[in-house]
């Protein structure tokens, strides 16, 4: 029987794979649809799931409206911990700067945001529930 391709190269694996085990993405299906997707580059070039990330590749994708940029620093052999898997990978200053302006905006967002004085009733609920399309 032939053993599979992570064990054979040690520093490779599958892109949809890598990008679930350092904890990018919650699931392996959400980074293989991502991929497919055409939403994930690696070195700026559209790519299949089934890729090999390898140490040095530089991957790109929008995560909540913001472009996240990192370069592969190494392979998991599984998906640990957070603290971990973080060592893996190294996002860009570019997009670390990216990120903490759209955090300060959104927080910016919230706070302009006008909010009720008190919690909908159960009245006000049924009626913001139709209005939503939700019965």
């Amino acid at each position: 029987m032939s053993e599979p391709a992570a064990s054979t190269h040690p520093g490779v694996a599958r892109l949809d794979r890598w990008l679930f085990a350092v904890r990018l993405f919650r699931s392996r299906t959400l980074a293989a649809q991502a991929v497919t997707g055409g939403r994930v580059h690696v070195n700026g070039e559209r790519v299949r799931a089934s890729h090999e990330a390898r140490a040095g590749d530089r991957v790109s994708f929008v995560r909540d409206t913001v472009q996240f940029e990192c370069a592969v620093l190494s392979v998991p052999q599984r998906r640990g911990p957070a603290s971990e898997v973080a060592r893996c990978y190294e996002e860009t200053p570019a997009s670390a700067a990216r990120r903490v302006e759209f955090a300060a905006r959104m927080k910016l967002a919230v706070a302009l945001t006008p909010r009720p004085r008190e919690r909908p009733g159960k009245h006000e609920r049924a009626r913001l529930r139709r209005l939503r399309g939700r019965f």
